[in-house]
């Protein structure tokens, strides 16, 4: 067992993220032995680990489809306006029309998938920079939310919704189940599919892809699209939790999350590769120190200051140098082993 740990490799990049969640979850276990209590009760789990887990998913979901464009060497800083419309659509079509409530969900899906259409035509067959054609509906998107809201927060009562927001099926929070079901089926997609490979050459080297046959400026369409399908979802479990749209808070700041989430993974904004599950790592680490600084009573206006500080951290941790200074470590320790 010993030979096999020593033989593993610990590159930073891809342990980094994990030893780090690990590491402050196990430092809080400390502080507060309550943190990692988990209780059964009226058929599910509560804990302050299974409420990182639940308010972690609509970061994660919108991390799933930025790693997907910055993979493909994009960004889209969109996704927070995108939860605002779609979460603003939904509302409104419960409240305003007999839809069901699967007509409901589907449309609110659409409505992302064309923003994202959108921004990757502007993109790819237009010609305007990532973050520039993102930014524009960055900074428009939420006066189109106030246009179809009509400019008020929108409540509404809808069995279904409720049982997405608070629900648990087999004891596990349903919003769970849902980002299980994301995740599974994105990492099915790219992983057991030529797609995934694909989005990863075309971020790698787009010339290069496009002189191989690959439709590169179309696979970047599909990136955006996929992208904007998932801050439609997490904008319906966001509306979900509260039972009403408020645009003007709904998804704020989310794009920021969901990029640094990516970045936590060891992800390069240069693209070409795409990594699924230490995005959702990513994700948890930003959930668990947010529950932690309200936790422990910080200041909300210092909130950022300490949040931003452990993050700088983490990025210490995955970075070059201390892979390099991981892997002298490890050179050394078998120098010796062998002059012995």
């Amino acid at each position: 067992m010993l030979e096999t740990i020593k033989k593993m490799d610990l590159n930073p990049k891809i342990w980094g993220p994990i030893i780090s969640l690990l590491t402050i979850i196990v430092i809080m276990g400390f502080i507060d032995p309550g943190f990692i209590k988990i209780e059964f009760k009226d058929g599910r789990f509560y804990g302050s680990l299974v409420d990182i887990l639940v308010r972690a998913t609509p970061t994660a979901i919108i991390a799933l489809g930025m790693a997907v464009v910055i993979g493909t060497k994009g960004i889209d800083l969109s996704v927070g306006s995108v939860v605002a419309i779609c979460g603003a659509v939904a509302a409104v079509l419960i409240v305003e029309t007999n839809l069901p409530f699967f007509m409901v969900v589907l449309l609110s899906v659409l409505v992302g998938g064309v923003i994202g259409f959108a921004n990757g035509i502007m993109v790819s067959f237009i010609g305007i920079q990532p973050i520039i054609a993102t930014l524009i509906l960055m900074v428009s998107g939420r006066g189109i939310a106030q246009l179809v809201t009509g400019g008020r927060s929108v409540s509404f009562d809808s069995v279904a919704m409720d049982y997405i927001g608070t629900g648990a099926f087999l004891a596990i929070p349903v919003r769970l189940w849902i980002t299980a079901a994301i995740i599974g089926f994105t990492a099915l997609l790219l992983r057991k599919t030529a797609l995934g490979l694909f989005l990863e050459s075309v971020g790698a080297n787009a010339k290069a892809s496009r002189l191989l046959g690959i439709e590169a400026k179309m696979l970047k369409v599909i990136a955006y699209i996929f992208s904007g399908m998932c801050a439609a979802i997490a904008g319906l479990i966001l509306i979900a939790d509260v039972s009403t749209a408020e645009i003007n808070r709904l998804g704020l700041w989310l794009e920021l999350d969901a990029i640094l989430a990516v970045v936590l993974a060891g992800a390069s904004l240069n693209g070409g590769r795409i990594y699924l599950g230490l995005t959702i790592i990513g994700a948890l680490i930003i959930q668990t120190l947010s529950t932690i600084i309200l936790s422990i009573g910080v200041p909300v206006e210092y909130n950022l200051i300490v949040k931003a500080c452990i993050i700088l951290a983490v990025l210490l941790v995955q970075s070059s140098t201390t892979k390099d200074f991981i892997t002298g470590l490890q050179l050394k320790y078998r120098e010796n082993r062998h002059a012995k």
